[in-house]
């Protein structure tokens, strides 16, 4: 049910990106935000890495975006296009979907630096159908306002 739910959210933030230029997808939405659908997959690739292969798999391993750590990095869609933040977003999922696959069970836990907590490959799933179905509605709006397409 967990891989089902999150496989069906990442489609939705696909499906709210298709048949857009890299232009559409840079814009941004209304001020002061400076969100944008590039941002949100661009976010989303960090999340996929952070949680599944930083704190699951353990990984020592920088952001995609970012050496430094920084979060905020992933947003600024300057310069990004379609190609590099859908590649770096899919292959995040697919060592997502790899770790969930070969896990031992749901328990598998891993160490959350910024909790400061050891987190389950559960409650990791849960997370990010969580900021998924967060971002997916700023994605709704942000497609709305691009071309008037809505729905999931």
């Amino acid at each position: 049910m967990l891989r089902t739910f999150l496989d069906f959210h990442r489609a939705t933030l696909a499906m709210k990106c298709e048949g857009l230029t890299d232009e559409q997808l840079r814009q941004r939405s209304s001020p002061p935000s400076t969100l944008t659908l590039l941002g949100l997959v661009r976010h989303m690739a960090e999340v996929e890495r952070t949680w599944f292969r930083r704190v699951i798999n353990g990984e020592d391993i920088p952001l995609v975006w970012s050496e430094e750590g920084d979060y905020q990095a992933a947003y600024d869609p300057a310069g990004a296009t379609r190609a590099e933040a859908f590649a770096a977003w899919q292959a995040e999922v697919e060592h997502s979907r790899r770790i969930e696959r070969e896990a031992e069970s749901l328990d598998v836990t891993g160490y959350q630096s910024r909790w400061q907590a050891e987190v389950s490959l559960r409650l990791v799933m849960l997370h990010l159908i969580h900021d998924y179905a967060r971002h997916n509605g700023h994605a709704d709006f942000l497609r709305e306002a691009i071309d008037g397409t809505v729905g999931a």
